[in-house]
């Protein structure tokens, strides 16, 4: 590693793979603090439905960029990689290690890669993008994406209307794709930062079993209620969160939209097209290094713990650049 690198560890991979739980046992080995890299996480109030680490999960480690986007905000992916970068700098200046946790791979790649800032908005644009989703559905403009960019595709959920807008218009102001101009992108990350991406996975059927039992766990844990009070309390129901896994299955629910033995199986099941696509994607960043388990087993926090030794980047607690 060169003189004066500074580490950033990343604890990636689909959803429900134990990344928490690995980033925080990294984090009390060798005195680190963990940045959530979860777009959803980020926002006050949605606890249940996004497995938000508990205070008490926690075991005293620091936590960045968790609870910090009223619900109503659009918090951004460039809003991230500013934040993302500023703790970094921050813990890093303690003599702290920074682990980043978490799935969201846009988040990811707008940190270490840095974001293309694009065009301004074109109401006429939009406009004609938007009738389309509403004649057709959105659906119709996520296949539009895949035609013309088929990365930017698999990154965006197929009903995230503004997302996939925003890719369009990119493509039809600029000739040229998102993913085309991410990839000339410069990080905000400091120079000296070195990134060692760590990635969990593990066979799709111990996944599907856990996200089974994941959202039975939400559920009994009141996620229906954390809905109706974030409804009391103001936030509207088209405040970005909501239209995330689990709330948008469980508010179309609340609408009567389905019974809920339907709503808890297509949560599971959307899940686990979340993990397939969020698989795909990490699959594509450079130098990932990639364990197969889930996070929770003290054998895979042992085998990275290995390799991070057996790299020489971390040893008796301490980062070896500042050693």
């Amino acid at each position: 590693m060169p003189n004066g690198a500074k580490l950033l560890i990343a604890v990636l991979g689909p959803t429900a793979t134990g990344k928490s739980a690995l980033g925080i046992a990294l984090a009390e080995r060798f005195g680190g603090e963990i940045i959530n890299c979860d777009s959803t996480a980020v926002y006050r109030g949605f606890d249940i439905g996004t497995d938000k680490v508990s205070l008490a999960e926690r075991r005293g480690i620091p936590h960045h960029l968790i609870d910090i986007a009223d619900p109503a905000d659009e918090y951004t992916a460039a809003q991230f990689a500013r934040d993302a970068a500023t703790a970094v700098r921050a813990i890093q200046s303690r003599g702290r290690l920074p682990i980043l946790v978490g799935g969201t791979g846009f988040y990811y790649r707008a940190l270490t890669r840095g974001l293309f800032p694009g065009p301004g908005k074109d109401a006429a644009v939009r406009a004609r993008l938007e009738a389309i989703a509403n004649r057709q559905g959105v659906e119709r403009l996520h296949r539009l994406v895949g035609r013309v960019d088929p990365a930017s595709a698999a990154r965006i959920q197929p009903r995230d209307l503004k997302r996939l807008v925003r890719a369009l218009e990119v493509y039809f102001l600029t000739g040229r794709t998102l993913t085309a101009h991410f990839d000339e992108t410069v990080s905000l990350l400091d120079p000296e930062v070195v990134v060692i991406p760590i990635g969990l996975r593990m066979p799709s059927e111990w996944l599907a079993e856990r996200l089974a039992v994941r959202v039975d766990a939400q559920f009994d844990a009141g996620l229906l209620d954390e809905i109706r009070g974030l409804l009391a309390a103001g936030v509207p129901p088209e405040a970005r969160p909501f239209g995330g896994l689990v709330y948008r299955q469980a508010m179309e629910y609340l609408r009567g939209v389905r019974d809920l033995a339907a709503t808890r199986a297509l949560i599971a099941q959307e899940n686990r097209k979340y993990a397939r696509r969020q698989l795909i994607w990490f699959r594509k960043e450079p130098n990932l290094v990639w364990f197969d388990g889930p996070g929770t087993h003290a054998e895979v926090q042992d085998s990275v713990v290995s390799m991070l030794a057996a790299r020489d980047l971390l040893k008796d607690g301490k980062n070896v650049a500042d050693t």
